[in-house]
């Protein structure tokens, strides 16, 4: 299990066990309160973003030059996808680490990223082949 969700099982708790010592029970219920709307902002962030990325067609980006510009590394999948409004193709075997997938701009130009873990290692930007000068 990830430490994050280990963590924040544990501050929820504390939180809980805060609100019952401080307020009794109107404590808790106001504590509740608060950690169900905390997970529904995310889950509504979630939708926003899988929604958008819905209507656009899987490896598209508008720049590939821009989300180059855009991206750092630890950055969740998620946030990726939002940037590019768009799922990425995915080029590694499913269910294998790390997720390697790429993302094309109309102009040929692509991004391919790596992701362990659901956070971004690295990236790298290709761009097309020049064309040959034409002769006079």
């Amino acid at each position: 299990m990830n430490m994050r969700r280990v963590a924040a099982a544990v501050i929820g708790a504390a939180l809980l066990f805060w609100g019952y010592r401080q307020f009794g029970w109107p404590g808790v219920a106001a504590v509740a309160g608060g950690l169900v709307l905390w997970m529904l902002l995310h889950f509504t962030r979630l939708m926003t973003v899988m929604q958008r990325a819905a209507r656009r067609p899987i490896g598209h980006v508008d720049s590939a030059v821009m989300l180059n510009a855009r991206l750092h590394a630890g950055m969740p999948l998620v946030s990726v996808i939002g940037l590019t409004r768009a799922l990425g193709e995915l080029l590694s075997p499913e269910g294998e680490q790390p997720e390697v997938y790429r993302w094309t701009d109309p102009g040929g130009s692509s991004v391919q990223a790596r992701f362990a873990g659901g956070k971004l290692k690295d990236w790298g930007l290709k761009r097309p082949e020049a064309d040959a000068p034409a002769e006079h």
